[in-house]
C-alpha cells in the first residue's frame, strides 16, 4: 500500500511536495507515475517526501531515478533508501 498526499508549499505556487508512506512497488509505481503526471509541473518544481517510505522495489528505483534525472528533488530519506538510490554507494 502507498499512500500519496500533495502538500502545497507555503507561498510558492510553482513548487509542491507529494507525501508518500508505505511501499513502493508493484501497482503503486505506476500509481505514483500517474500522480507525477497529473501535477503539471515540471519535474524541477516537484518534491518527493519519502520519510514514511519502508520499502522500494526495484521498479520503484526506476521510477525515482528518472524523477531525480528529470529534477525533481528527494527529502526525508531513510539511509536505507538513500543507498538503494545511490546503488549502493554513499
Amino acid at each position: 500500500m502507498l499512500r500519496i498526499t500533495w502538500i502545497d508549499a507555503e507561498g510558492s505556487d510553482s513548487n509542491r511536495t507529494l507525501k508518500l508512506e508505505g511501499k513502493i512497488l508493484g501497482p503503486w509505481v505506476d500509481e505514483l507515475g500517474r500522480a507525477c503526471e497529473v501535477s503539471g509541473l515540471p519535474q524541477h518544481c516537484l518534491r518527493l517526501d519519502l520519510a514514511a517510505v519502508t520499502f522500494v522495489d526495484s521498479i520503484g528505483l526506476k521510477l525515482l531515478d528518472d524523477l531525480l534525472r528529470q529534477g525533481a528533488t528527494i527529502v526525508g530519506c531513510s539511509d536505507f533508501i538513500s543507498d538503494l538510490l545511490n546503488g549502493g554507494r554513499r
